[in-house]
């Protein structure tokens, strides 16, 4: 393959991965490095349909005004994961507001955005965000057709796991299906001619593609169920007296506050909140919640009998439902890490799999021009059915 050919493919293919790691992130609610805008309210710095490199929020560093953040909304045209400039901070959290919005979104009833919401930061270099023109439009309209496809694939064949993310899935195990059976139909009689034309054999690696598109899975699977989870931190005080403010707890006793497990992606998660330090316990602490819903979980927390100000803390951890909840717990028994490393197996290890088994490891080869004199398509369809 000619260098000038390389690059093309090489080019192709990093844009197909670009779009798609941006559809699967808007389906997952977690940005994969990649994220864009919607509406025009944060114009004129990012215009509807502009993308900009997400940096997760554990390794982005400190949060100050003036930085552009994507957090989970709870109000914000219904919730879901909003881009917004931090405008203040306060003790509570923080203030947000869209730059072409004449108010703040805590004074449109959006609650304070706490650390916990905020899942990425936009780059900036020299005090601008890096803004990727019209990657969102893309984004924007292969996802419409993706689902489209989805949802009628789903209806048609009345599977409901056609849908989402790991409808995904299946349907590049599909399109997989589909290139190497029209491969073989038409290429079959032919392929263990000594004559055939050898400028056939010049191709770019199916493995490659295949271990590209596995990685890109792997990892957003991964940053969906570990950049959610974390550590929640309650400040309570133990007081000699009662309290309207649930965290100030007359001492030696005990107060239930509602521990919320929010779900903006398209796949089931399993949650798991634990407490994390004396004084607190959590009842379930288990909660499975569907695409796009919220479930909740009760969090007591005890005041210690001395008064003073306490840290108290949980942990949660998430996985994506794609395997049975028992085996989910099973590995979850073992270490909190082994579920994850189980769903990464079994997205991208399936790919790998399905492309070697069906695939074979070919070239996906590239007609020279001599080969391009041949039967048109439909002529030698008609001439296999026939």
């Amino acid at each position: 393959m000619s260098p000038r050919r390389f690059l093309s493919i090489g080019l192709q293919v990093a844009a197909v991965l670009v779009v798609l790691s941006l559809v699967v992130g808007q389906f997952l609610g977690q940005p994969v490095l990649l994220s864009f805008v919607e509406t025009g309210s944060m114009q004129p710095t990012l215009d509807p349909g502009d993308g900009f490199v997400a940096i997760p929020a554990p390794v982005a560093g400190g949060i100050g005004v003036g930085d552009v953040v994507t957090f989970e909304a709870q109000e914000i045209q219904g919730g879901g994961l909003t881009t917004h400039r931090v405008v203040d901070e306060t003790e509570r959290g923080y203030v947000t507001q869209g730059d072409d919005n004449p108010f703040t979104d805590q004074d449109g009833g959006e609650p304070i955005v706490q650390e916990a919401d905020v899942v990425a930061k936009a780059l900036t270099v020299g005090g601008s965000v890096v803004v990727i023109p019209h990657l969102g439009t893309v984004a924007m309209a292969f996802q419409s057709a993706l689902e489209g496809i989805q949802t009628w694939l789903a209806v048609t064949f009345g599977v409901r796991s056609l849908q989402g993310t790991q409808g995904l899935a299946y349907l590049l195990f599909g399109l997989s299906i589909v290139a190497y059976a029209a491969d073989w139909l038409l290429t079959g009689s032919t392929r263990d001619r000594p004559e055939r034309d050898r400028s056939r054999d010049d191709g770019t690696s199916v493995t490659f593609i295949l271990v590209v598109l596995a990685l890109v899975l792997m990892s957003t699977a991964t940053a969906a169920m570990v950049v959610p989870g974390g550590t929640q931190e309650y400040g309570v005080v133990s007081a000699e007296f009662e309290s309207e403010n649930p965290t100030v707890i007359e001492r030696g006793t005990s107060q239930e506050l509602e521990y919320v497990v929010p779900n903006a992606g398209l796949v089931p998660v399993r949650t798991y909140i634990e407490p994390a330090s004396p004084g607190v316990t959590v009842d379930p602490q288990r909660v499975a919640v569907g695409p796009r819903g919220e479930g909740s979980t009760t969090v007591t927390l005890t005041a210690p009998d001395e008064t003073g100000y306490y840290r108290m803390f949980v942990v949660e951890h998430r996985y994506l439902a794609v395997l049975p909840p028992a085996v989910i717990d099973g590995l979850y028994e073992v270490h909190p890490w082994a579920p994850i490393v189980a769903i990464d197996a079994l997205l991208g290890g399936g790919i790998l799999l399905t492309g070697f088994v069906l695939l074979r490891g070919e070239p996906a080869r590239i007609r020279g021009r001599e080969s391009r004199r041949t039967t048109p398509l439909h002529r030698r369809l008609l001439r296999k059915l026939y």
